[in-house]
């Protein structure tokens, strides 16, 4: 029986060390750690590691729900894994015992409240962009498609599949600008 850490942060400017050494101190002889987004599962490789090497007997620990998953579907998916292999999850800061219907119920319980604050932040995210959308102080990112060379290349009768090469960009760009253009 193994006992497998998983420390994650968001940002590549915060820093997994706490939970490193909270997971170490309950007993985890590995600790996998990444910097990525918990709203999704997509391309969270150690995560995808951890979960593989998982066995029957092992146990996942984590230090709070949230940093194993930000939304429901997917903590479900993941405990639905671990069971599935015969390992358990356990997180140092939560009574969480997915062993019990109680404790699922609380597990579940916050999953929710890791997604529900993921949305408020989203929507909050969304508010001061549009306010400053209106005060002329937000512009967005700068174009890194030069659309006038997407149309002039097409008025030259280039397809958009050579545009898209030429320029070394996504062919649905190219059909995104084009259809701009004429609408």
């Amino acid at each position: 029986m193994a006992k497998i850490g998983y420390a994650r942060v968001s940002t590549t400017d915060q820093d997994t060390a706490i939970q490193v050494a909270a997971l170490k101190a309950a007993g985890c002889e590995v600790v996998r750690e990444e910097k990525a987004s918990g709203t999704s599962t997509a391309g969270r490789t150690e995560l995808e590691t951890v979960l593989s090497f998982l066995r029957r007997g092992d146990v996942l620990a984590v230090t709070r729900i949230d940093r194993l998953a930000r939304s429901i579907a997917d903590l479900q998916t993941i405990v639905r894994t671990v069971r599935e292999k015969g390992a358990a999850l356990e997180c140092t800061e939560q009574p969480v015992n997915t062993g019990t219907a109680a404790g699922k119920a609380f597990l579940d319980m916050l999953g929710v409240f890791a997604e529900f604050e993921t949305n408020l932040r989203r929507e909050r995210q969304l508010e001061g962009i549009a306010k400053a959308k209106a005060e002329g102080v937000y512009k967005g990112r700068p174009a890194s498609i030069d659309a006038d060379r997407v149309r002039a290349l097409k008025a030259e009768g280039v397809g958009a599949s050579d545009i898209a090469k030429r320029l070394g960009i996504g062919r649905a760009s190219v059909y995104r600008l084009l259809a701009e253009a004429e609408g």
